[in-house]
């Protein structure tokens, strides 16, 4: 069985313990705030994620950039030159174009090098989701699956890959134009704290509307309460963006509600903090499919 290497971009969010853990290689995206431009590294060196945020809560912009073609040409053939497959695990679609790129590339060095696999697969999800996939992905890998089996399981199992999430700041997304300013101001007057998940097909959707902090946080853990599966064997992803009391605020509740054991927490990064804000905080878990729970 071919060897592969598993790809994935800085949008999964995860750290440089986690890169160098599981043996992944994680492309940066390009990121500027107000006149500065910078890599979204996973070790931080361009920014760290709390200067970032601090210029965020200081009224500063950011806008993010796709992964171009030339950059997964380069990262993909390095792979194959050596007689590896390459498995890349991208950022949703719903949310980017980046991935589209990749697929481009992957088709390109599919027909440059046949005797070799190149597989680009939308992940539809972001942040500690699409991490805690690519994770998934390295477990089974580890197991003996061929990058066949592995590419199949995740998209099989994409749609069962839940994303809860709340932001503290409803300025933010009257920024980013998701909320009109007349609403940003109402809900910032009476404290509402909107709560998001994933359809599908990657978009972000609107669920709930929470009066409070702490409440919006334990809105998370009841969702999860509804569409978890055998959560306390899982392996459970929490990210926030200058959020670590928030973060363990509900890593708590899981573990002591569920029996959960096992947990990754970590920052949002610069790319999905551009979008979400400063006091984002995120729970990742596989359970129920997406769709059939918003049909039902």
């Amino acid at each position: 069985m071919a060897q592969f290497q598993i790809v994935t971009d800085s949008t999964s969010d995860l750290t440089q313990e986690m890169v160098e853990e599981l043996g992944v290689e994680l492309i940066p995206m390009n990121f500027t705030i107000g006149t500065d431009s910078f890599m979204d590294y996973a070790d931080e060196k361009d920014i760290s994620s709390h200067d970032f945020y601090q210029r965020i809560a200081q009224g500063e912009s950011s806008t993010t950039n796709q992964i171009g073609l030339a950059v997964f040409t380069e990262v993909f053939e390095k792979y194959l030159q050596a007689g590896k497959d390459v498995l890349y695990l991208g950022f949703s679609s719903g949310l980017s174009g980046t991935y589209n790129n990749s697929v481009i590339v992957a088709r390109s060095l599919a027909e440059k090098y046949p005797e070799r696999k190149v597989y680009a697969v939308d992940t539809l999800a972001a942040s500690l989701g699409e991490g805690l996939l690519v994770w998934h992905a390295v477990q089974k890998q580890r197991a003996g699956a061929s990058i066949d089996e592995v590419r199949d399981w995740i998209e099989q199992n994409r749609n069962r890959m839940h994303h809860w999430f709340t932001v503290d700041d409803l300025n933010h997304l009257k920024r980013g134009g998701r909320i009109s300013g007349a609403a940003a101001l109402m809900g910032t007057m009476l404290g509402i704290k909107p709560v998001m998940h994933f359809d599908d097909e990657g978009h972000i959707i609107l669920i709930d509307k929470i009066r409070g902090r702490k409440q919006s946080l334990d809105d998370l853990v009841n969702h999860m309460k509804k569409t978890s599966e055998d959560a306390s064997g899982q392996m459970i992803f929490i990210s926030h963006s200058d959020s670590q009391e928030g973060a363990e605020y509900v890593r708590q509740q899981v573990a002591e509600i569920f029996g959960v054991e096992q947990f990754r927490m970590g920052p949002i990064g610069p790319v999905i903090g551009a979008h979400t804000g400063t006091g984002t905080v995120a729970l990742f878990y596989l359970g129920k499919d997406r769709e059939a729970e918003q049909k039902g």
